[in-house]
């Protein structure tokens, strides 16, 4: 680090994906400080889950209970509206069974009764079944709390104004005073100050609708269909709780997006697109504006400067993807940028941030634009939207879907031949009764070794301290490398380490580490 700096790394945003990434950071050893252009947290609603990846994340970290208890309290509540409004809770009065969260692609909401629960790759990610109905108002508040636990101050009321790259360093301007910092990164959002203060482009395609996401007191509810009803204006979903409403409107972007969002906008977009003339006579909380832009930063790394979240990618915000894609750059980056400013790793290593996520942003990109393609109020939208329906109303269509939204198919193209690799770790009980995501709490490596002579163990040793190890009974796979943001870096189902198999694993487990973890501590050599 510039000896000069006030502190390691600078996050830009105080959301979901800057909390993260300030928390990851911290768990390495880094000093970081956070920046916050908002004087309170943002009251706007937003995404109302999350998927298995950020779930997981949190599982990681020791944060599942309070994520469980947030989703607890959220089916009562939704369980008490319905009550309220003479009805039945989804579940009809028992506890939901959270592991029945499906999501929607394009408003055809993925019915739970036609996934394949056995399939493999949903099968090995149900432990966090508990905590993916997640609000991201909640889970701010949750992360926030981890955050000041970790020490790391957050600076609201904080504009950044301009930036300097010296090259050991960058030179922040803000409207409170210059901040030296080694390395700064914007979490600041799709119109991200840091992205273009930068000079990072940030192509892509122009929006051509209008959407809200508003809880509102709507006197006369009736008028309208509950769930989601296209017509030729667009499409709207009332519920699932009374008074949540989304409205999707074809006919370009609004002329200014930064405008509050009134009750008179929301209820003319509602009126416009269901033919009625619903009444909304008030609105709780903010309301959301949004709209189908879809861009993509030319790069996430330029110099001493990095992108995160929004302010990498931006998209609607069907299904909450961006909030769960952020997510996933936060557990990326924050390792490696750690790994970095402790130096154990070259800056080479943030080669691989970049590399890893931007295909899966590619993906979302395209997975949202083509929910809009299905969405469109014309008669071919509508031909195709009932081909796509037929398509989902099928065992492996929506299994398929299911497993898309929830995000337990992701994979990086890592090498090595196991199927492990590249992949989110499974849930991976053992003999103790733990689950292998338990002993990742501090935010380092773990690896797993149930060999009967614990040889991996041993190879690894040289790696102790950015390496936490967990032995267990002899079972499959009987190696596992777990790099700090959940990806498997190296797995092996060798038994026998003496054998021509078990060398090339254990050979194969250095070469993991080494790529990952960095050179061994000089004071250890690599035993075999």
């Amino acid at each position: 680090m510039n000896q000069d700096a006030d502190v390691d790394v600078t996050v830009v945003g105080a959301g979901p994906v800057g909390l993260v990434l300030a928390a990851e950071l911290a768990l390495s050893g880094a000093t970081v400080q956070i920046l916050e252009r908002r004087t309170e947290p943002d009251e706007a609603m937003k995404a109302g889950a999350i998927n298995v990846p950020t779930a997981e994340a949190l599982d990681r970290r020791g944060l599942l209970p309070a994520a469980e208890q947030v989703q607890r309290e959220l089916l009562e509540r939704v369980g008490s509206f319905a009550r309220m409004a003479g009805g039945q809770p989804p579940d009809g009065g028992r506890r939901a069974r959270p592991s029945r969260f499906t999501g929607h692609f394009a408003g055809m909401v993925l019915d739970a009764d036609l996934v394949d629960e056995s399939d493999p790759d949903l099968a090995a990610h149900t432990a966090v079944a508990g905590a993916r109905m997640v609000p991201q108002r909640e889970l701010e508040e949750l992360l926030a709390g981890h955050v000041a636990r970790l020490g790391v101050p957050v600076r609201r009321g904080v504009e950044v104004t301009a930036l300097e790259d010296t090259g050991d360093g960058v030179l922040v301007g803000t409207d409170a005073g210059t901040v030296r910092t080694g390395w700064l990164v914007g979490c600041d959002g799709g119109h991200s100050s840091v992205r273009r203060l930068a000079g990072i482009g940030f192509p892509g395609t122009d929006p051509e609708l209008t959407g809200h996401l508003a809880l509102a007191d709507i006197a006369d509810p009736e008028k309208l269909t509950d769930g989601w009803a296209w017509t030729p204006r667009g499409a709207y979903r009332y519920g699932p709780q009374p008074g949540r409403v989304v409205t999707v409107e074809f006919g370009g972007a609004p002329a200014d997006r930064s405008a509050p969002v009134t009750l008179e906008e929301v209820q003319g977009a509602l009126r416009r697109i269901s033919g009625t003339d619903v009444t909304l006579t008030a609105l709780r909380g903010a309301a959301t504006r949004w709209t189908d832009n879809a861009r993509q930063a030319a790069t996430y790394w330029s110099g001493r400067v990095l992108l995160a979240g929004d302010a990498a990618h931006v998209h609607p915000p069907f299904g909450g993807q961006g909030l769960n894609l952020g997510v996933g750059d936060a557990m990326n980056l924050g390792w490696k940028l750690g790994a970095v400013v402790a130096g154990w790793a070259p800056e080479g290593l943030l080669d691989t941030y970049d590399a890893e996520r931007r295909p899966l942003g590619a993906w979302v990109l395209d997975w949202t634009r083509a929910q809009i393609g299905v969405l469109r109020g014309d008669a071919k939208s509508a031909a195709l939207r009932e081909v796509v329906a037929d398509l989902l109303n099928t065992r492996e269509g929506t299994t398929y879907a299911v497993k898309k939204v929830s995000g337990v198919d992701q994979r990086i193209d890592l090498p090595g031949d196991h199927p492990l690799v590249g992949r989110y770790v499974p849930d991976l009980w053992l003999a103790d009764g733990s689950r292998l995501a338990d002993h990742g709490h501090g935010g380092g490596f773990v690896l797993l070794d149930r060999t009967p002579d614990g040889a991996f163990a041993r190879r690894a040793g040289a790696w102790a301290g950015r390496l936490n190890t967990v032995s267990d009974d002899h079972a499959k796979p009987t190696g596992v490398l777990v790099r700090p943001d959940g990806v498997v870096a190296w797995a092996s189902d060798a038994s026998n380490t003496t054998g021509t198999t078990g060398t090339v694993s254990v050979t194969g487990l250095e070469a993991a580490l080494r790529q990952w973890a960095g050179a061994p501590s000089p004071e250890h050599r690599p035993m075999s």
